[in-house]
């Protein structure tokens, strides 16, 4: 036999072996699945929904967030805000790749786990084409994975809108990072994750607790650790274009449909009831805002509107999958006059600068919606309303909010001793536009 014959047969020898070796070990060609995970038994309709929604949200922090509270501010500072929401996007980005997913959605120690997720997906180790998070087996990891980011992005953004104008662009990116690893990722885990909250039958259907409360309760303390701004309640600090903030309200309405609908996890009626019950909330909460504006102020103006239609949205959420469009249009017409409380009566009684609003609205607006929930939600829409109530609501409040509110009042201490909070009082007269980013609106 010649020397490449007598190779050819030894490759194919072991070619053989190998094939067998494969054949009689699968193991080796799947690895163990982690503790949060299913093998992939792809929906290609709910697959194709949740690729829409993922767009929709991203949609909803750059450029919908950004615009809204743009226009919210003194010129002087437009560009600062929008700095604020471009950096929360990346900064959340890669952390939720290094270790928030985990964190959030990944299976903890049985001692931990009750509170925060653990290090095993780390990297996204073991997140491949082949596996799903056992919460959504029909839809491919990484699109869970994506979606669930642009929950955990928005949400720090949200709070910027409390502490505009006055901080450390410095800070407020080593806040969003600390915020998002002590903060938001144990909440998320808490109530989504596997965690205590869920288990106790807290109802949260797109973010309630782990968004909207999370950063509304986080933006009150960072408006009083911070301060009020330089000649508040004194100068002219009326918004620089609202024209911005209805743009960025229209994108947030819009997005909102990815954030709630998309929530239902599929292309079915659960999401279809989820999107209507979003834009009846949205427009209820934008009449009852305006009617006591108008018995208040004698005049409706277009930033109550647009903070109605906002504090709907964030009062739906919550909710969106769990009521009939009934309970959503009751939810809305609370939500409209509570926020305009929270936002102006309260917020003026107790003097504190909550600049945009951000506990006003997103704060109250989700402690309402949230506590609304155990009241209208219904098995005729939702299965998992079985057992809701007002108690197991306001549980799930008192967690978030303890948690939001020590876990941020920690993460500012550590901004406070080592970049500083605050830009100088010149610095915050002339603008964080330019003092913070050498650039301007002309």
């Amino acid at each position: 036999m010649t020397r490449p014959v007598v190779l050819a047969a030894t490759l194919a020898a072991g070619a053989a072996c190998l094939l067998a070796v494969g054949m009689a070990s699968p193991a080796l060609a799947s690895p163990a699945l982690l503790a949060h995970q299913v093998p992939l038994d792809i929906d290609n309709a709910a697959t194709a929904w949740i690729l829409t929604s993922t767009a929709l949200v991203l949609l909803m922090t750059l450029p919908g967030l950004a615009l809204f509270y743009a226009g919210m501010v003194r010129k002087k500072n437009i560009i600062s805000v929008i700095a604020q929401s471009a950096a929360a996007f990346a900064v959340v980005s890669v952390l939720w790749f290094l270790v928030g997913y985990s964190l959030s959605f990944g299976g903890g120690s049985p001692a931990t786990n009750g509170f925060i997720g653990g290090l095993q997906a780390a990297f996204l180790n073991g997140v491949t084409m082949e596996t799903a998070h056992s919460l959504l087996p029909g839809l491919p990891e990484l699109l869970f994975v994506s979606f669930q980011m642009t929950f955990a992005i928005i949400t720090p953004a949200l709070i910027a809108g409390a502490f505009a104008e006055r901080m450390k662009f410095s800070a407020s990116i080593l806040f969003f990072a600390l915020w998002h690893l002590i903060v938001y990722a144990p909440i998320c885990h808490q109530v989504w994750g596997g965690g205590y909250l869920g288990g106790l039958g807290v109802l949260d259907f797109a973010g309630g607790a782990v968004v909207h409360v999370n950063a509304g309760v986080a933006g009150l303390v960072c408006a009083l650790v911070l301060g009020p701004r330089h000649g508040f309640g004194r100068d002219n600090m009326a918004p620089a274009n609202l024209a911005y903030s209805a743009i960025g309200t229209g994108l947030l309405l819009v997005g909102w449909l990815g954030f709630n609908a998309g929530s239902a996890g599929a292309a079915d009626a659960l999401a279809a009831t989820a999107a209507f019950n979003t834009i009846l909330a949205a427009a209820a909460a934008a009449i009852g805002w305006m009617v006591v504006e108008w018995f208040d102020r004698k005049r409706p103006t277009l930033l109550g509107l647009l903070s109605g239609i906002v504090g709907g949205l964030v009062a739906i959420t919550p909710a969106a999958g769990f009521v009939d469009p009934k309970g959503a249009f009751f939810i809305g017409l609370i939500a409209g006059p509570a926020c305009y409380a929270g936002a102006v009566w309260l917020k003026h009684a107790l003097k504190y600068d909550d600049t945009l609003d951000a506990f006003g609205v997103h704060g109250i607006g989700g402690i309402v919606g949230a506590l609304l929930t155990g009241v209208f939600a219904t098995t005729s829409v939702n299965a998992l309303s079985e057992g809701a109530t007002v108690w197991k609501q306001a549980i799930g409040l008192g967690g978030a909010i303890a948690w939001s509110a020590v876990g941020t009042f920690v993460v500012l201490m550590i901004c406070k001793f080592t970049t500083g909070l605050r830009v100088t009082k010149d610095e915050e007269v002339e603008g964080l536009d330019y003092t913070q980013h050498g650039e301007a609106i002309h």
